[in-house]
């Protein structure tokens, strides 16, 4: 009579473990992010593509989590190896990933796990499967708020000081506020009060965590857009257009198109992409605002003729949007920055060649870099002896944010704390002269 065999059955293949395909376009996701430097919203079609919509979120949500707790779980997987795995070692990106998912959404450690041995298949599945289990029989939790990248810290410490890394990382523990701006700023009591939001300006309504934008009252009719606090102030310090012509420069997705275009102004709006113009012109013609929008690289446009106006909100390292967008901790650096601080002043001198005698041109960035804001304006007004700043003033501003000693707007991460915080911005007015 045979002898029975003893043999424990073979593993499932990869593409039959549950939840795999959606690990595995996360591993795709952060390799694009972290090794090639690609913003992590553009990444995700390439990373996810075939995938469902709900895979496509939770690659997103995945991918968005190990970055913004990137330090603190390399911390962990340091503490649990005897050698430090190479940062781009395809072990050390898995564990992220399966660490990631149990100590921030809740998933639990034997799930994560048989997701994350099929993604190291021919590779280290016992060392990773080791440390795994190191780690989480210990019972780790992240520190809160999370660490910001040392390069990051470093970088912002030389240019603000220490106080500011540190603001800069409680707000990254705080879910960012959703702000809206209103088509009619007469409005803004009404809405307030139908949103159950606060205001801190005419045609503000910051709303309450939660909110589920398209369900709310407003949205279907265009009585208001999403639009961050610290963004909507270029348009603001335009004022009312009066029917006069504003060049909005880098327009899409079109928040300050349709600001503008409320208070007054006859708007022509131009980027580049014409996948954003598409939302633009979506926005638009939901709110009931017009403008004409043009697609074209500002390097080679010209208007047909000088405009009264213009907001150049100028392409960017978008570092003061970290909040929303982690990747930008770990893909950002002195050369990125270099280069776009480059194209910024290339297309400001350009830009004030544009603007009738007497005009007003605002330059804004979602930075946090001084190369791409005070040091921007300070060369420009150098070069430029027809031009001076015009200060900003607290009343033209939202309660709690003013501008600094020199008159421009600079929203830091300590600005609005207690109610939130706002995005990253350097905003700053100059004029013309008459003659």
């Amino acid at each position: 009579m045979p002898r029975p065999h003893n043999r424990r059955p073979a593993p499932p293949r990869a593409d039959e473990v549950p939840g795999f395909p959606a690990r595995r376009a996360a591993l795709r996701l952060l390799d694009a992010v972290l090794r090639r430097g690609d913003p992590l919203e553009l990444a995700l079609h390439g990373a996810a593509q075939g995938l469902p919509a709900a895979d496509r979120a939770l690659v997103h949500a995945i991918a968005a989590e190990v970055l913004r707790h990137l330090p603190d779980l390399d911390a962990l997987i340091d503490g649990a190896t005897k050698q430090v795995l190479p940062d781009d070692a395809k072990a050390r990106m898995v564990l992220r990933i399966a660490l990631a998912q149990v100590l921030r959404m809740d998933t639990p450690a034997h799930a994560a796990i048989a997701t994350a041995l099929p993604l190291v298949d021919g590779g280290p599945r016992k060392l990773v499967h080791g440390v795994f289990g190191t780690v989480t029989r210990s019972e780790p939790a992240l520190p809160d708020p999370p660490t910001l990248p040392a390069e990051v810290v470093a970088r912002w410490t030389d240019q603000w000081g220490e106080a500011m890394p540190q603001a800069a990382a409680r707000a990254y523990a705080v879910r960012p506020p959703v702000d809206i701006s209103l088509r009619n700023a007469g409005e803004t009591a009404q809405w307030t009060e139908a949103l159950n939001g606060a205001s801190f300006a005419p045609g503000h309504v910051r709303l309450p965590e939660g909110a589920v934008i398209p369900e709310l009252p407003g949205f279907a009719e265009g009585a208001w857009w999403v639009q961050d606090i610290a963004a909507s102030c270029a348009a603001r310090l335009l004022g009312a257009g009066e029917g006069r012509t504003v060049l909005d420069l880098c327009a899409a997705p079109g928040g300050k198109t349709m600001q503008l275009a409320a208070a007054g102004w006859r708007v022509l709006s131009i980027d580049q992409s014409k996948k954003r113009l598409e939302r633009l012109s979506e926005n638009l013609a939901r709110t009931g605002l017009s403008a004409d929008v043009i697609a074209a690289d500002l390097r080679q446009w010209q208007p047909d003729g000088a405009a009264d106006a213009i907001l150049l909100d100028a392409p960017c390292t978008a570092t003061g949007i970290y909040r929303r967008h982690p990747d930008v901790l770990h893909r950002i650096g002195p050369r990125q920055i270099a280069e776009l601080a480059e194209l910024q002043g290339e297309l400001l001198a350009r830009a004030a060649g544009w603007l009738k005698p007497g005009g007003r041109i605002v330059y804004a960035t979602c930075s946090l870099e001084r190369a791409e804001g005070e040091e921007q304006i300070e060369r420009f007004l150098a070069e430029h002896d027809d031009f001076t700043l015009v200060p900003a003033d607290a009343a033209e501003l939202p309660a709690g944010m003013a501008p600094d000693a020199q008159g421009w707007l600079r929203s830091l991460p300590d600005m609005l704390a207690d109610q939130g915080g706002a995005d990253g911005f350097f905003i700053a007015r100059l004029a013309k002269a008459s003659n």
